[in-house]
């Protein structure tokens, strides 16, 4: 097993009806069903980001008195405020119920650190600390990673950028991912950068047809 499916915060409040909720965010749950039955029958690894936010949590406009989705910054950083969301324990912050959960091996919280953002599974956004996931990853000897969730355009942007930069091979699943779009083109861009720094573009139907 040197390969993993790595879903990227498939959670409630990413989804209709949540507090943050991603355009058509959970249409991504149906592809990655289908990408853990795949996995599973291959012996691939099935790992997953949480959102897991502090109610203070510093990226919340509420605690900034600004209007959600405006610019701010955060930790010497750009930040955008956002909606308060995917809080501690909360419902939002569950993974979508749809999602075969039980096929998971491990899951990853980001986000904890109040004064910081952590748009990446691997890193908070000024790279000053780490999740688990990459010491999880080596500890299973795995160097490939599938790679999907929610939002193209900021989590699942930066774990691809964070995974390439630490020397995963990483293909990404495009009809797993929705993003949030604040600029209408925001998660074409985000899918282009990805390529262009090593990332390997598939469609679901594309990445099955030619790993059968």
């Amino acid at each position: 097993m040197n390969r993993a499916l790595l879903l990227v915060d498939l959670q409630n409040d990413f989804c209709a009806g949540g507090a943050l909720a991603v355009p058509e965010g959970d249409s991504t749950v149906d592809v990655a069903n289908t990408l853990i039955d795949w996995c599973k029958a291959r012996g691939d690894a099935i790992v997953a980001s949480q959102d897991w936010h502090p109610a203070n949590h510093g990226s919340f406009a509420s605690q900034h008195n600004a209007e959600p989705y405006t610019q701010g910054e955060l930790d010497g950083l750009p930040q955008t405020w956002w909606p308060d969301h995917c809080v501690q324990n909360s419902e939002g912050a569950e993974l979508h119920p749809l999602l075969k959960q039980k096929a998971v091996d491990a899951v990853f919280h980001k986000g904890e650190n109040p004064q910081t953002d952590s748009y990446s599974a691997f890193f908070d956004n000024g790279h000053r600390h780490k999740t688990g996931l990459d010491v999880w990853l080596r500890h299973h000897e795995i160097t490939e990673l599938i790679v999907m969730g929610l939002a193209t355009d900021y989590c699942v942007k930066f774990t691809v950028l964070d995974a390439l930069q630490l020397g995963y091979t990483v293909n990404v699943i495009t009809d797993g991912c929705r993003g949030v779009n604040i600029q209408p083109q925001d998660s074409a861009q985000a899918f282009m950068t990805m390529a262009a720094e090593g990332a390997t573009l598939y469609t679901l139907a594309d990445w099955q047809e030619t790993h059968a």
